[in-house]
């Protein structure tokens, strides 16, 4: 029974969702834990779920298994809130006569301030995308630029089609699907513009045709690898990796530019609200986490500049 409630939510959270496959799969793991921790206590339906079952399922998230490992407090923190999912949806189908979760709270975990680099550092990454020549380096430079650019995560920007894009002088922008397929549409500057259309006319035909194949899968894809298929998110940071070991620029994450970029425009003074919009957050609390950023640098650059700062 609990597997077949188990499913039953997780189609439902994948059709109305629209959640990727990834964070579905994650739902799955996080669900099946839950369910065998009831299955060992006799639990076979969660009509017979009690608040204390929930919470204690929770505590136990925080004791180390039978090898010695504890689960980060990230990840306790996420099953919780699958589980509470779990439960609001059992009381809407009316599996249950009310929501024994509601109650019971994810362990809160402090917030860690993203670390961006300089626009100097940035600058040195996007000069070090291009390595020789040929189409690939006109993609990587291509797509790092506009990972700058645009603050789209990695999945985004390599997710994009060329449909995706819009180049005509003036009033370049590209169109991101965020979680949940959310669209957002994000200018994006003449450094970015003028790398994606030398790798468009240059590039991207040459990677299609290498393969000696059509990819009907990845046909309209902006970002192609040298199989002509499209290129992965894990390619995209591997590119990346690289081109920021060449600068010399450590400290350099998938997150890396899109925290970069929200922190200098925050910087330059952009509007807290206008870079909610272009991250693609829901909440703009989400967004003012990189205002923390931002106040660190002015202290510390005010700490050791102005002479009565000690």
């Amino acid at each position: 029974m609990l597997a077949r409630q188990r499913d039953a939510y997780l189609a439902h959270v994948t059709v109305e969702r629209g959640l990727s496959a990834n964070t579905i799969a994650a739902y799955r793991r996080d669900l099946t834990r839950y369910c065998e921790f009831l299955e060992s206590r006799g639990i076979t339906n969660l009509a017979r779920v009690t608040r204390d079952d929930i919470a204690e399922f929770a505590q136990s998230l925080g004791e180390p298994d039978d090898a010695g490992v504890t689960i980060a407090p990230a990840s306790a923190s996420r099953i919780v809130v699958s589980v509470r999912g779990f439960h609001r949806f059992a009381a809407l189908e009316g599996w249950t006569a009310a929501d024994t979760s509601a109650s019971v709270r994810p362990r809160s975990i402090p917030k860690k301030l993203p670390h961006p680099i300089s626009p100097a550092e940035v600058a040195a990454v996007l000069e070090n995308a291009a390595v020789g020549e040929g189409p690939t380096p006109l993609r990587d430079k291509a797509l790092l630029e506009l990972l700058y650019a645009s603050g789209g995560r990695i999945s985004e920007v390599t997710g994009l089609d060329i449909d995706d894009l819009t180049l005509d002088p003036g009033r370049e922008a590209v169109l991101l699907r965020g979680k949940g397929r959310k669209e957002r549409v994000v200018p994006i500057g003449a450094f970015a513009a003028e790398a994606l259309n030398a790798y468009l006319v240059r590039g991207r035909g040459a990677l299609a045709a290498a393969a000696g194949r059509v990819d009907r899968a990845a046909a309209a894809a902006v970002f192609l690898n040298t199989r002509g298929g499209r290129l992965s998110r894990q390619s995209a940071w591997a590119i990346l990796k690289a081109a920021a070991e060449r600068a010399g620029v450590e400290d350099v994450s998938p997150h890396t530019l899109r925290h970069s970029f929200a922190t200098h425009l925050l910087s330059g003074g952009a509007d807290v609200r206008v870079v909610q919009e272009l991250l693609g957050h829901a909440n703009v609390t989400t967004t003012q986490i990189y205002t923390a950023v931002t106040q660190d640098t002015l202290r510390e650059v005010y700490e050791t500049s102005h002479p009565r700062a000690q």
